[in-house]
């Protein structure tokens, strides 16, 4: 027995030093510091705490206790931003333009920037508002705003993604990106932080939908489940970076569920209707409605076999 325990000991040992040693080799998995890595939980604590922020009368978070609802989120908002800051502080050093600054630099340059965001707070929840709205007036099966607020994917995920957007567009690194994989994860929706959203944007069920980065969706614009707003081609990797490789989405557009929409030259014109697993590559003028013509299904009842469900009562 205590030589099969030996013999186990020597292979545990083995395992751990061919790990260890695995570790050397300098490529991007190796790293180990970890003191610089941006805090999952705390961004995901971050887009709680804005949520709260945003609906304060839906989402409310029980640490504050006040009795004074305006001192509460007073509180939230401060405690919010400073959180942000200290995240933006630990991210900064991703671009190449802060990797050489040094810690007082920053911790100003984080302030800056976590203070810009939240002075677009108001404008954010005026978009979200919006949404609301669009979600409302298109479904029926919506019985009141508060039942969108507080069930529905499709505003969870833009209402991320309008707060991601606004870093993405401070040049924060990381955060955005965590943010919307965040929103992804809980919602099966994909937005980029990239694509710029419009008001009155209304992503209905919403699983599958994906937004590429460059896209660019008007307002008034109605999207189902399995929609992608994608590229044509990624095949050119990192050369494409900083190039419009995504659609434009014009006004007053609906796309219906399964449609692909490819290509940063694509425009689909306003008042335009994108029927359910249209794959469109090419500019669509204003106007126009696009079905994929009916398909034949075929009807097999014992040996008969019809194109038509009426005539198997003839068979």
């Amino acid at each position: 027995m205590g030589g099969i325990r030996e013999y186990y000991n020597h292979d545990v040992d083995d395992i751990v030093k061919t790990i260890l040693q695995d570790y050397d080799k300098k490529r991007d998995i190796d790293k180990m510091d970890v003191v610089r890595q941006p805090d999952r939980k705390a961004i995901i604590d971050i887009v709680g705490k804005l949520l709260n922020i945003f609906f304060p009368g839906y989402y409310r978070d029980r640490v504050y206790k006040s009795f004074n609802d305006r001192s509460r989120l007073s509180v939230l908002i401060e405690d919010a931003l400073y959180n942000l800051k200290k995240q933006i502080e630990i991210v900064l050093p991703y671009d190449p333009s802060y990797a050489q600054a040094d810690e007082c630099a920053l911790r100003e340059r984080a302030e800056e920037l976590a203070i810009s965001f939240f002075r677009q707070v108001p404008k954010i929840r005026a978009y979200i508002d919006t949404d609301i709205q669009a979600t409302f007036d298109g479904d029926p099966a919506a019985y009141d705003k508060g039942e969108i607020v507080l069930s529905y994917p499709g505003l969870l995920a833009t209402t991320v993604n309008r707060v991601a957007h606004e870093l993405f567009v401070l040049k924060v690194p990381l955060i955005p990106r965590m943010m919307t994989e965040y929103a992804h994860s809980e919602t099966g929706i994909d937005i980029h932080p990239g694509a710029t959203i419009g008001k009155f944007f209304m992503i209905d069920h919403g699983t599958g939908v994906v937004v590429g980065e460059t896209a660019i969706i008007g307002e008034h614009v109605k999207v189902y489940q399995g929609v992608t707003i994608g590229a044509l081609s990624t095949k050119g990797g990192q050369n494409l970076k900083g190039v419009k490789r995504h659609p434009t989405i014009e006004d007053n557009v609906t796309l219906y569920a399964g449609a692909s929409i490819l290509g940063g030259e694509t425009v689909i014109g306003r008042n335009s209707v994108i029927g359910s697993n249209c794959f469109i590559t090419t500019s669509i003028p204003e106007g126009t409605r696009v079905t994929i013509h009916n398909q034949e299904l075929q009807y097999k009842n014992g040996d008969c076999i019809t194109f038509n469900v009426d005539d198997l009562g003839n068979c």
